[in-house]
């Protein structure tokens, strides 16, 4: 796993320095999960890791602890909030025509509601 790393103008590394205030739902030394603030389902979380990653693009190898760790936050979070066996989505946009607005890796984890597809 990288060392934790921030940058200045950075939204989620001033959450993760608390900086900025949000709804933590889990933390870690390596991780972080807060509600998004503008949920898509009723459940609608983000999960990150503490190290600035900007986009799954620049995934490195020696990375793969952490995006597995990221994923096994999903699904406590899932088991949490009574989504795992009802079903849940998970997204990671990379890049801005995928949609990505954060430039700091980020998963959603969105359950609760029927979900379509394709998604869009």
């Amino acid at each position: 796993m990288s060392p934790v790393h921030f940058e200045d103008k950075c939204l989620f590394c001033k959450i993760i320095q608390k900086k900025i205030p949000s709804k933590i739902v889990y933390e870690d030394e390596s991780a972080l999960a807060f509600e998004d603030i503008s949920p898509q389902a009723p459940v609608h979380l983000l999960i990150i890791p503490k190290t600035h990653i900007p986009r799954l693009a620049d995934i490195n190898a020696g990375d793969e602890k952490q995006l597995a760790h990221l994923f096994t936050i999903v699904r406590k979070l899932a088991e949490e909030k009574n989504i795992l066996e009802s079903g849940f989505r998970t997204v990671i946009n990379s890049g801005e025509e995928a949609g990505q607005t954060v430039f700091h890796l980020h998963v959603h984890l969105m359950g609760g509601r029927a979900f379509h597809w394709p998604p869009g």
